[in-house]
């Protein structure tokens, strides 16, 4: 999801024409610039492309409770290190099972993160987490009512 939600930041800077391409008869078009993250094609293209970038993330182990967990250790498009990065070819088995689940959890639960993005939400890792989906159970570090 953070790369869900970084793109979204990115995107909700910039706008985007919508509306129909048919003119009227007094030679009008119904047409309206709206954010382009509240553009259904731009939604669609990011969730269907977001999964191929989690070979940017690593399988660490935690130093303080040993618990495995994947970190970003590429950096983005736009940072000043992309191109000497891009020199380089990294590969790793680790990221399939990351590839995997991302996969899993956009099909299951596109509709609802339309639906946060539509609300202009932020932190959606945790929204998705915790109010729209049972994937992370109870959390653990807020202490029960």
């Amino acid at each position: 999801m953070d790369e869900v939600e970084y793109d979204i930041t990115k995107a909700r800077q910039k706008k985007t024409k919508v509306g129909s391409y048919r003119i009227r008869p007094d030679g009008t078009q119904e047409r309206k610039k709206v954010p382009l993250a509240q553009s259904e094609a731009f939604l669609i293209d990011l969730l269907d492309k977001v999964c191929m970038r989690m070979n940017d993330y690593q399988l660490e182990d935690d130093p303080v409770t040993k618990q495995k967990y994947f970190r970003r250790y590429a950096p983005r498009k736009g940072d000043k290190i992309y191109k000497e990065y891009k020199k380089f070819f990294f590969y790793s088995d680790a990221f399939r099972p990351l590839k995997f689940a991302c996969e899993a959890i956009i099909e299951k639960y596109e509709d609802e993160i339309f639906e946060l993005i539509a609300q202009e939400a932020n932190h959606l890792a945790d929204m998705l987490c915790n109010e729209k989906s049972d994937l992370c159970g109870t959390p653990t570090n807020s202490p029960e009512p």
